[in-house]
This record gives C-alpha cells, structure tokens and sequence, in this order.
C-alpha cells in the first residue's frame, strides 16, 4: 500500500484497505460511514471521497450516512468526488475532475459533473 502525504482520513476505524492499494496526495477520505477498498484501487491526488450528507427536505438537516466501495482494480481520478453510496465496479473509473453521484459498472469510464459513462475500459494483455 502506498499513501502519499497530506492525506486526511477522518476515522482510520472506518477504512479497509486490501492488497496494492495507492492513495495520492491530498485526498480526503470523509468517512462518516465505511469505506472499502478491495485490492489494486487507485485514489488518485486531490480526491474527496464523502459518506455523508444532510437531507435538506428535513428542517433539522438530519445526517445521512452511506458507505462507499471500490472494487477491485478501480481507479478514482485526480479532484474527482466520491459520493455517498457509489460504488465503482470491478475496473472502473471516475476520470480527473469527475463528481460521482452513482455507481459506475465494472470496465466503464465514467466522466464529468454529474459524472456519466464515456466509454468501456479495454485492458491490453501483457
């Protein structure tokens, strides 16, 4: 596992980490809830990965917390956000600067804000 410097995670109780993880500089990981990282995950600088949020029909602003998980061999861009209860599938990929709202299939690219698929992630054979 590497982990770069400055990087901000709120309650180490609530991140599991697998094999071969790679979490770059600056990235926040708000983790009200849990987050998951399964192995070869890639978080890349400046990312803010958010478990939590207000419901704003409630006028207390109740909490709502839900968990994130990235699955095997997913990648989360440089400046990209995270969402709470998104989980990136198998491979996939939230590009630079994306804002993720939901889940992204397994192999797919995902881009923008609100981030949506761009195209299939094709891995070359070594």
């Amino acid at each position: 596992m590497v982990l770069k410097p400055g990087l901000h995670v709120k309650y180490p109780w609530r991140l599991r980490v697998g094999d071969n993880c790679w979490i770059g500089d600056d990235a926040w990981l708000d983790n009200l809830g849990q987050i998951t990282l399964a192995d070869d995950v890639c978080i890349s600088q400046g990312a803010y990965l958010c478990t939590g949020n207000h419901s704003w029909t409630d006028p207390t602003f109740r909490l709502i917390v839900k968990d994130i998980r990235l699955l095997q061999g997913s990648w989360v861009g440089a400046r990209s956000v995270i969402c709470p209860g998104v989980t990136l599938g198998e491979g996939a990929i939230a590009a630079v600067g994306s804002v993720v709202t939901r889940d992204i299939p397994d192999f797919q690219v995902h881009a923008g804000n609100p981030a949506s698929f761009s195209h299939r992630r094709v891995v070359e054979k070594r």
